[in-house]
C-alpha cells in the first residue's frame, strides 16, 4: 500500500502543525477504542462500534478489553470480509493514521 503524502496541499504551514504536534496528549498507553473510534468503525467497517466488531469476530473475544485473545493474523479473512480494508495490517495501519490526523486536528 502506498500513501500519497498531501501536506503540502494542507493549509497549515509546518510550524504550526508541529505545535500541534507537541500540544497533543501525550500518553504511553492509548486505548484502543480510541484508534477504533466509533467514527472510523462505522464509516470502514460493517460494524457501528469497535466492541461490536470484536464480539462478531471468529475469536473468542468479546470486546476491544479481551483483544489478547485473538491470535496474530486470524482477522485477516474476518477484516477483508467485513471492513473497506484487505487484512488486519491495513486496518490497523489505517485506523492509526486516522487517530493521528484527529490528535492533530488534521482530519478532514
Amino acid at each position: 500500500m502506498v500513501l500519497e503524502d498531501d501536506l503540502s496541499e494542507r493549509p497549515e504551514s509546518p510550524e504550526e502543525l508541529r505545535e500541534r504536534a507537541a500540544a497533543a496528549p501525550r500518553s504511553e498507553d492509548i486505548d484502543v477504542t480510541d484508534v477504533f473510534d466509533d467514527g472510523f468503525v462505522a464509516a470502514n467497517t460493517d460494524f457501528e462500534t469497535f466492541d461490536a466488531m470484536v464480539a462478531a469476530s471468529p475469536s473468542p473475544a468479546d470486546s476491544a478489553a479481551d483483544l489478547e485473545l485473538i491470535p496474530d493474523g486470524a482477522w485477516d479473512e474476518f477484516v477483508a470480509e467485513h471492513t473497506v480494508f484487505e487484512d488486519e495490517e491495513e486496518l490497523v495501519v489505517e485506523a492509526r493514521d486516522h487517530w493521528v490526523a484527529v490528535q492533530l486536528d488534521i482530519e478532514e
